[in-house]
Formats: C-alpha cells, sequence, structure tokens
C-alpha cells in the first residue's frame, strides 16, 4: 500500500510537476494495482488551508476533495484507535503536528510507504518515506 500525505495529494490534484520523479511513479503504480491510499485526516487539512486561503483548487472544498478520489482509486484510512494511540507516542512522532503524527501513524500501523515531500516525517524511526 502507498499512502499519500496530503501534499501529495494536492501536488498530484494540482500541479504534479511538483512531485519528484520517484513520488510520480510510485503514485502510478501503486493506483494501477489498486494500493493507493490516503488519510482521512487530509481532507480536513485540506479544508483548512482552503478555508485560511492558502489554498485554491477553483472550486468548493467538497468538489475539490470529490475530484481527487475520482482521479485515482483512493482508498481513504480511517483514523482507528490504534492508529490514535500510535500517534500520541512522544518518543515515534517528536514534533507536535497531529494531522502529520496521524498520517504516519497510519502508514506504520498498515505497513506501508508515504508519500512526503515533508522532511520532518522522513526522520521518524521505520517509516518509509517516498520523495
Amino acid at each position: 500500500m502507498l499512502i499519500l500525505d496530503t501534499c501529495a495529494l494536492i501536488f498530484d490534484a494540482l500541479d504534479p510537476d511538483r512531485l519528484s520523479k520517484k513520488a510520480t511513479t510510485a503514485i502510478i503504480q501503486a493506483d494501477a494495482a489498486g494500493k493507493l491510499a490516503c488519510c482521512d485526516i487530509s481532507f480536513w487539512e485540506i479544508a483548512m488551508r482552503m478555508a485560511k486561503g492558502r489554498l485554491d483548487p477553483g472550486t468548493n472544498v467538497q468538489e475539490f476533495i470529490e475530484l481527487i478520489l475520482a482521479a485515482r482509486k483512493i482508498v481513504v484510512i480511517p483514523t482507528t484507535p490504534e492508529i490514535a494511540v500510535k500517534s500520541a507516542l512522544a518518543e515515534i512522532f517528536p514534533h507536535n503536528d497531529p494531522a502529520d503524527r496521524l498520517i504516519a501513524a497510519t502508514t506504520l500501523i498498515h505497513k506501508a510507504k508515504l508519500v512526503t515531500s515533508d522532511l520532518k516525517l522522513a526522520t521518524i524511526p521505520g517509516l518509509q518515506v517516498i520523495w
């Protein structure tokens, strides 16, 4: 399974040239294999960015998210109790961004790889990052 961080979802939808070649290849392969996913918290992050004027895809939040999901075969992974507990472990996640913690914990629990440009996430032990 390949999980897309929020930035990867946005880049893939609006500006694919911002993705690395390695990330683009991994996304295309995972999509073709039906193994592409994202975390539900990414939708909240997208909504917050749009509400703050930091993201303007030219449509409303709900339609933008629906377009992202329609463009690829993305499975949405919900936050489970196991993911919530793991994300709260300070010794694993030294930074304080709750969405990043949930995305990283989800990736670890599902033994997946994460597409992200976030270098902080790449420092988490055991987290396999593609960029």
